[in-house]
Parts: C-alpha cells; structure tokens; sequence
C-alpha cells in the first residue's frame, strides 16, 4: 500500500485499500493553474502515454458513461459510442461534473463516482505495466497496474482514442 504522509484519503483511495490493490500516489503542485493531463505528467515526472484521463459522456439527460484515455490524445465520440452499444455521445457538460460523479474538474476519478456507470479504459493502457490517473482530486494522481484499475472500476478495455 502506499504511505500516507500529508495526504488525503479520496473516495477512490478508500475504495483501493479495501480492494487490496497496490498504488502509489503522487502530489503535485496547482498553484500556477496547470492541471491539465500533459502539465500534470511532467509534474509528477511521468511518462505522458503513462497518464490517463477520465472523461465523462453521456448517451441522454441520464446515460452517463465513462472513458480513460491518454491526457494528450482524444476520445473519438463514435469509437465510444460504439463501446458503449449506443448511436451517439457528447461530454457531459462541466457545470454538471461535480453533481454527476461527486468529482470536480482536474481531479475526476473513475473509481469512487456517486454511481457505477460504465467504464472503458482506451486500450492501450494494457501495454503499461503501470498507468497514473487521478485519485480523485485535483493535485493528486494514483500509479497502479491497468488491470487493477479495470477491475476496481468494473472497466472494459476498448479502443477509443482519435488517431490523428
């Protein structure tokens, strides 16, 4: 398990304690405003392919659905349409993140939501021997194995990404 110094303990730092899966968290600083995925690789010293971001999506006004995929590439909407058995998608708007999954911008995590939606991690994640994600708040990221994340998170591993 990782040590906890001054660090909070998350919803999903709870949840993989009680799972028994081995992490590794890691703080970062926020004070200049830079959270997105590609600033918060370099803070944490990370691999940017390594760190993935949770995006969340949604089918209709109550069908939400979920998506990690790497912080400098995209979700491709008709990849994760496809993935989730529906015709369309589009993000789930910002103002409504915090009420939808309990977690706010910069710091959403797929484990620990308000309510299980259905989870896709881009597939490339099975490649690593370890990807980082956030652990549910801004200013704190989680190292773990892919098929622990997949498997706390009920996640399915899908190509979902836009290849340029």
């Amino acid at each position: 398990m990782a040590k906890q110094s001054r660090m909070v303990k998350t919803n999903a730092v709870r949840i993989l304690e009680g799972e028994g899966v081995h992490y590794e968290l890691m703080e970062y600083d926020v004070i200049d405003g830079l959270v997105d995925g590609v600033s918060v690789a370099a803070k944490t010293g990370q691999v940017v392919e390594s760190v993935f971001k949770t995006l969340v999506t949604m089918a209709g006004p109550r069908e939400l659905f979920v998506y990690l995929v790497p912080v400098a590439l995209e979700l491709d909407l008709k990849k994760a349409a496809r993935a989730a058995g529906v015709k369309k998608l589009d993000m789930l708007p910002l103002k409504d993140l915090t009420k939808e999954t309990g977690y706010m911008r910069g710091g959403c995590s797929a484990i620990g939501m308000k309510k299980n939606y259905p989870t896709f991690i881009d597939e490339s994640a099975q490649s690593l021997d370890l990807m980082t994600v956030s652990a549910g708040k801004v200013g704190l990221q989680m190292k773990l194995a892919p098929d622990e994340l997949a498997r706390v998170a009920s996640a399915t591993f899908y190509d979902v990404v836009k290849y340029s």
